[in-house]
């Protein structure tokens, strides 16, 4: 079997590795890779020698190159990826809100502050829905909170002490490889 390759203008070539580095400094990983495919491709490159440089499956190569061929630009664009529907619907999703607002001392925890698993428990209990303590976080960020993580530090504790133990005492207690001819 022949190899096939695209035939691009070498203006079109240009605005591609545009594209490409454009891609790339927005984070679009994934559209510049089928991009940098397309262009390997009009280079000579064969399927398999894309797959290999790439990094990618042949079959991934070979329908990215199909789908220039058939849509042109647009075909390597990211289509909408829908993932798993939430099961909380929106007015849930007020009412978790609020009961988030009104602290767990309220909704009856010991805690002034909310976790995770403290969360996990609300929503199985208010909405008989079961989350991962995870993917609780996410939630949170599409209501509009953000996670608090507490900082590690000494109430009274003096700075020049604590300085001086992780500057000098703590690097001393960590072993250390012993270096070959010495002992």
């Amino acid at each position: 079997m022949r190899a096939r390759f695209i035939d691009l203008h070498y203006q079109t070539k240009a605005k591609l590795s545009r594209l490409r580095k454009q891609a790339e400094i927005e984070g679009a990983y994934r559209v510049a890779k089928r991009i940098h495919a397309v262009v390997l491709n009009s280079d000579e490159y064969t399927s398999g020698a894309i797959a290999h440089l790439l990094d990618a499956p042949l079959s991934k190569v070979s329908e990215w190159l199909r789908n220039y061929e058939m849509y042109g630009y647009e075909g390597l664009l990211e289509g909408y990826r829908s993932g798993r529907p939430c099961e909380l619907s929106e007015k849930q999703l007020v009412e978790f809100a609020d009961i988030i607002d009104s602290g767990p001392v309220a909704y009856g925890f010991l805690s002034g502050i909310w976790t995770s698993n403290m969360l996990t428990r609300v929503i199985a209990d208010e909405f008989g829905c079961q989350y991962h303590p995870g993917h609780v976080r996410k939630l949170l960020h599409q209501i509009g909170f953000s996670v608090q993580r507490p900082r590690k530090k000494l109430a009274r504790g003096d700075p020049a002490a604590q300085d001086k133990w992780h500057r000098y005492t703590y690097p001393n207690l960590k072993k250390k490889p012993v270096k070959k001819g010495r002992r």
